[in-house]
């Protein structure tokens, strides 16, 4: 079983970075497809990045590509979301998700708020 913590959300102008961390517990962190995930109020909650459990392969939805990248640290047992050249509609809560591939995630963060100002 995995438990996981995002943290690293704030507040930031457009055009800013933020880097968020989702840091986890358990002995077989290594093993998972890690994912960032986001939901705007109103909105529903959508893809954002994934990447495998050996960090080879990564995904990112259209919107995100070349500004977001997404790392781990397996030895930190850490996801990372680096957030570059954000805009106000990026703004939105952030969880981070683990699951057996990228295509499947069972396990959830209670997500980490950002808000980008125009």
């Amino acid at each position: 079983q995995v438990q996981l913590v995002e943290s690293g959300g704030g507040l930031v102008q457009a055009g800013g970075s933020l880097s968020l961390s989702c840091a986890a517990s358990g002995r077989t962190f290594s093993r998972y497809a890690m994912g960032w995930f986001r939901q705007a109020p109103g909105k529903v909650r959508e893809f954002v990045a994934a990447i495998s459990w050996s960090g080879e392969n990564t995904r990112y939805a259209a919107s995100m590509k070349g500004r977001f990248t997404i790392s781990r640290d397996n030895a930190k047992n850490t996801v990372y979301l680096q957030m570059n050249s954000l805009k106000p509609e990026d703004t939105a809560v952030y969880y981070c998700a683990a699951g057996p591939n990228t295509g499947a995630f069972n396990f959830w963060g209670q997500g980490t708020q950002v808000t980008v100002s125009s």
